[in-house]
């Protein structure tokens, strides 16, 4: 646990203990006689309550909490109990809960076996007591106290019979093993959580599939401070064979990937009864025993497994130990992950059934990153296949026109010199329309860098040049100062605006077009109007409608589908139209 963790357990602990003494005073208060009337037991009480405050204060005013402060605190809540409940009448005295809270304090703050051993200390001082009273010793306290006239300590010795103490010891005992044990689950879990997530965030599509496995296998090789680790996979459609090898001092290299032979698909991917195993050597060094565990998918042992599978392993790479564990890639791939003389610091069939779980939690990211960087080739091939078309189908068949057009009045130019000037303001007006396509293809292939703090810049500059190279009257208003909104939300959002602007300029010969974007409901909310002659439809539609009917911008309505919005159209031929895009403030489906 880090700092922060156990300064806000030690906060609950004080604080509980803080409401157990203010709750034992009353139901004192409300019975006195559960402690025959004692003065005494009412000053441990309140002396109790005022540790209690004392440690809150002093929990508040530092930042960390040190480990001996803990087991000095842990000590006096040990000690507290056993002396407070000399004073309790009968069996069900109101202070057996500060022994459960002291057993669960040592659950939290430790684990199973400082909490069985809390529990000790509570039985032994117990029983110490119950020694005291067969001596003597607490007959001569009371004497003590009565020769110089103190109050008397009215203790009860009933609650130190042997068959009541044996009893309550035996609770104590299994209360404290319970609890560890509960406490000791709970922790491990959270840290195999822990693992988990930090591993699944070294797959990221930027790093690819090479770079994620590198990231991956070095974090295994830190956990299990293994000596080798081999990853052999297969491509189920051609059996292609891959294997790469990173060993323990190579974190800041790449990984080593091997030209594989004919023989080793039958080292690394024979077939195995097993999916996960750990193997040890039994014998001399070159032996060729092993003791086995061996799990099955659902992560349970098998008996009596054969170790001949890992004979060809062992030849090739020699070891002392190794653990192995399968994945499977959809339908496309599968293989196995080596590690070689791992050192295993828990229970050998825990540690590999947390890799199992590891790589069945890994495995699918992997995979993802896979999936996606292929679809990002593909949208890839896709772009600059409609760039090509774009250009092929705009610019330069223009330029081919402009050079008929430029031939044809060379010729002319001696016999109708008359109509040179009116051609030439037609083909200046033509280039123009294609310089402007070519800037629009330009913007749109430029990678955008943007985010919340640079949306509405980049928005108010896209608005800008438009007026400035289209002529059309073009505003951006905003109700927000900034923002708060992811970044692919952003980019995509620039993206929209600027397709809708293209879309203004090629079809709706408008005069006026604004762009305004604000706050609506739960997210944001854009919207883009122009005077032109609108869509060939007319009413208002959504994005649903608009895709039943096969209508509307299909770019814009696919931008707008990626960051989970909602668009409305509202269109009125010639006299102008509306987009309104509603964007959801929580993206974290696709990009949390």
């Amino acid at each position: 646990m880090g700092p922060g963790e156990i300064r806000r357990i030690e906060r609950w602990l004080a604080s509980a203990r803080v409401f157990l003494a203010v709750s034992a005073l009353v139901a004192i208060w409300m019975d006195p006689g559960e402690i025959r009337f004692s003065l005494w037991a009412f000053a441990l009480l309140a002396f109790y309550l005022a540790q209690g405050v004392i440690i809150i204060i002093f929990l508040r005013r530092r930042q960390q909490s040190t480990p001996a402060f803990r087991v000095l605190v842990h000590s006096a809540d040990i000690v507290w109990p056993a002396l407070i409940s000399v004073f309790a009448s009968g069996q069900n005295n109101p202070f057996f809960l500060f022994f459960v809270f002291v057993l669960a304090a040592a659950a939290y703050r430790w684990g199973l076996w400082e909490t069985v051993g809390t529990a000790a200390a509570e039985v032994s001082l117990l029983w110490l007591q119950a020694l005291g009273f067969r001596w003597g010793l607490m007959s001569w306290i009371t004497s003590l106290a009565a020769r110089y006239r103190l109050p008397p300590f009215r203790i009860d010795p009933t609650s130190f019979e042997p068959k009541g103490l044996f009893m309550r010891s035996i609770y104590l005992l299994v209360l404290g093993f319970l609890l560890g044990y509960l406490a000791e689950q709970q922790k491990q879990l959270r840290a195999e959580k822990a693992v988990i997530a930090r591993t699944l965030g070294k797959a990221r599509v930027e790093s690819g599939v090479v770079g994620t496995l590198h990231e991956i296998a070095s974090e295994m090789l830190s956990m299990y401070r293994a000596r080798l680790l081999v990853i052999a996979s297969q491509e189920m459609s051609s059996y292609r064979v891959y294997i790469g090898e990173l060993s323990n001092g190579d974190h800041s290299s790449a990984f080593h990937w091997l030209d594989p032979s004919d023989s080793d698909r039958q080292i690394y991917l024979k077939e195995a009864p097993t999916v996960a195993c750990y193997a040890e050597r039994n014998g001399a060094e070159g032996s060729q025993r092993y003791a086995l565990l061996a799990l099955d998918e659902e992560e349970t042992r098998i008996e009596n497994v054969s170790p001949e599978f890992l004979h060809p392993l062992a030849r090739k790479h020699e070891f002392q130990s190794a653990m192995m564990v399968s994945f499977v890639f959809g339908q496309e791939w599968k293989g196995r992950i080596f590690l070689l003389d791992p050192k295993l610091t828990g229970e050998t069939e825990e540690e590999l059934r947390f890799l199992q779980e590891l790589v069945n939690q890994v495995g699918p990211a992997v995979y993802n990153v896979l999936l996606l960087r292929r679809l990002r080739l593909r949208a890839g091939a896709v772009e600059r296949a409609r760039f090509a078309r774009e250009l092929h189908d705009g610019a330069v068949q223009s330029l081919i026109a402009v050079e008929m057009q430029v031939d044809v009045l060379r010729r002319q130019s001696a016999t109708k010199p008359d109509v040179v000037p009116k051609e030439l303001g037609r083909i200046q007006a033509l280039l123009r329309e294609e310089v402007l396509k070519l800037r629009e293809l330009m913007q749109q292939m430029k990678t955008l860098d943007v985010d919340s703090k640079k949306i509405l810049g980049v928005i108010h500059d896209t608005v800008e040049r438009f007026q400035r190279e289209t002529g059309i009257i073009a505003r951006f208003t905003s109700d927000l100062e900034e923002l708060d909104m992811p970044q692919p939300v952003c980019r995509e959002l620039a993206r929209i605006v600027q397709e809708a602007l293209v879309n203004v300029r090629k079809h709706s010969q408008a005069r006026q077009v604004g762009v305004r974007l604000g706050a609506g409901g739960s997210g944001w909310k854009i919207v883009i109007e122009d005077d032109g002659q609108g869509f060939p439809f007319s009413g208002r539609f959504s994005q649903q409608q608009l895709d039943d009917l096969g209508k509307g911008p299909l770019v814009i309505k696919e931008r707008v589908r990626l960051i989970e919005g909602e668009l409305t159209i509202e269109s009125n031929p010639g006299q102008g139209s509306r987009l309104e895009i509603t964007i959801p403030q929580h993206q974290g489906a696709i990009h949390g």
